[in-house]
């Protein structure tokens, strides 16, 4: 038991704010200071981010997606201390903002030293913290510095090249709006008066000069050195991450050697992980235990049930399994030339688990197409995005029966192009059963979201090494022109899933060069202008494009 706690305690909260504390440079950090109002000693929670301490006292609603800690005053009235630092440069913090630097990793160092020699403090510390805060947990924990006794990345991705800035090498526009609104966050207030200055780190610039997965970015990665983390883990992601995160939980599980543990949820979107992460209830069962364990000693045994959690989309239920990737068989399902007759788009292709005969034609669309409005997307007759119909897509027929998909999944491609580079953004979709009478009056069948996956065709340079039949992985280091007209195969990532898609139901995969802000919000990939030409999907005997499923008891 903490020293000054007894078994039933309920504390009440003293905050301490605006301590500053000096690095090796000089440079004063700041932070805040939440901790019980009684005597003793107390276990600590450490998070780091840009987002200004003082922010705090904003209601916790998902208006404000930045304001990632947790509830804070209920970890108090558990006997825990919370400290949250405003990093280098950001907030009431001095120096200058370089997103994950090495000056930032090693504050991250210098303030668990600092909080470890507090006298309410046990001497024992965990990380917490959504995003960001998860990001930088992953980090410090690569160092294994005293005191940090556990870290519990919720919704973090450990790979900023391939996980957030350049999904499959392709630019992502996200991490600058998100830059641009962190600047004006913490230089703006009202009536005319200021915040912080002008954060001067040209991020966006840094962006776009660094295009390949270089130093800038592999400094900025735990991904490259999380075998070194010694601490237990608790990783948590979400199934609706897609475009960032959900990718670095899994990873960050699967590369780690330390005790940890997987759970992912069935989140659907930012909002809805951001909501979560503020519920009590979700930290009570999720991550108190967890905490008590590795900070104050209880024995719970939380460690010692099955090591992952899933929540499976579509049946809508809790899973847990022995490892991930979980034991699964590797499924091909062919695309084909179709029709399918249940949706309209550029091709109506099929999906079949039988393999195409020699002789069938492939699939060619030509790029840009008229009809495009924003990214990929079009407005129908209704005034409503159509993200389907011209783009191209394949659908099986109608299930005969429930179909579990829960692992990794890759999409084998072949195809060749009139261009010297071209893309692919691929989605994962349970199209929904459709009327014959909303069929036959063009309406499109619903459908829910499931995967996505990208490549750009000149990274398709893997790293063998860190390539794993249901993971390829590639080095984005020496992008290489393709030669028009040459069939190539390409394997594209697709993000691993846990869902169900229900007898009656069918499963689309949506092929386009591009895609959409209206379909795909912050996290879509803007249209270059140099993306001209026209693209073909084999699918014959010799060239069987298909999707690798990863099926229960196929």
């Amino acid at each position: 038991m903490t020293q000054g706690q007894s078994p039933d305690a309920k504390y009440g909260m003293k905050v301490d704010k605006g301590i500053t504390v000096t690095m090796r440079d000089g440079i004063k950090i700041s932070l805040c200071v939440y901790r019980p109002d009684a005597p003793g000693q107390f276990p600590t929670l450490f998070a780091a981010s840009p987002y200004q301490w003082e922010m705090d006292e904003v209601p916790a609603y998902p208006l404000f997606l930045w304001r990632e800690t947790g509830p804070v005053e209920w970890y108090i009235e558990q006997g825990y201390a919370y400290v949250h630092a405003d990093v280098r440069g950001a907030g009431q913090s001095e120096g200058e903002f370089s997103f994950m630097g090495l000056d930032e990793q090693q504050d991250y160092l210098e303030i668990l030293a600092w909080i470890i020699k507090q006298p309410w403090c046990s001497g024992r510390v965990g990380g917490i913290g959504q995003s960001y805060y998860a990001m930088a947990q992953w980090l410090m924990a690569t160092y294994n510095p005293p005191g940090l006794a556990c870290i519990a990345p919720y919704d973090g991705l450990v790979d900023q090249y391939r996980g957030s800035n350049y999904h499959g090498g392709i630019y992502c526009s996200y991490r600058s709006v998100w830059y641009t609104t962190l600047r004006a966050d913490n230089q703006h207030r009202p009536a005319g008066k200021h915040g912080r200055p002008p954060m001067r780190f040209d991020m966006v610039g840094e962006i776009i000069n660094h295009d390949l997965d270089d130093e800038f970015w592999k400094v900025r990665s735990p991904y490259w050195r999380l075998d070194k983390i010694k601490c237990p883990v608790i990783s948590i992601g979400h199934w609706g991450k897609q475009g960032l995160h959900l990718r670095g939980n899994i990873l960050g599980y699967e590369e780690v050697k330390a005790p940890k543990k997987l759970v992912v949820t069935g989140a659907r979107n930012t909002f809805e992980a951001h909501k979560m992460f503020d519920q009590i209830e979700f930290h009570e069962k999720e991550l108190l235990p967890f905490y008590d364990l590795h900070l104050k000693g209880k024995n719970n045994g939380f460690m010692e049930s099955e090591p992952v959690r899933l929540y499976v989309r579509g049946a809508n239920v809790w899973r847990a399994e022995e490892q991930w990737p979980p034991k699964r068989e590797m499924v091909p399902y062919y695309l084909r030339k179709g029709p399918s007759g249940s949706v309209t788009s550029m091709n109506d292709g099929g999906i079949t688990t039988e393999k195409p005969p020699a002789n069938e034609p492939a699939t060619s669309y030509t790029y840009p197409d008229w009809e495009w409005v924003n990214g990929v997307a079009i407005i129908g007759p209704d005034g409503r995005v159509d993200p389907v119909k011209r783009v191209l897509t394949f659908t099986t027929a109608p299930l005969e029966a429930d179909l579990d998909v829960t692992g990794p999944i890759v999409l084998k491609l072949f195809t060749s192009s009139t261009a010297t580079d071209t893309q692919f953004i691929v989605k994962l979709t349970d199209q929904h059963p459709q009327d014959d009478t909303a069929r036959k009056a063009g309406m499109q069948p619903s459908y829910t979201p499931v995967a996505k996956g990208w490549l750009k065709a000149s990274h398709r340079e893997k790293d063998e090494k860190r390539s794993t039949p249901t993971r390829p992985f590639y080095t984005h280091t020496n992008p290489q022109p393709i030669e028009p007209g040459k069939i190539y195969e390409f394997d594209v990532e697709v993000l691993p899933v846990s869902y169900v898609f229900k007898e009656g139901h069918r499963i689309r995969l949506e092929i386009a060069n591009s895609d959409s802000p209206a379909t795909d919000g912050v996290f879509s990939h803007p249209y270059h202008p140099t993306q001209m030409g026209t693209d073909t999907i084999h699918h014959d005997t010799a060239h069987a494009s298909c999707i690798m499923l990863p099926v229960i008891g196929a």
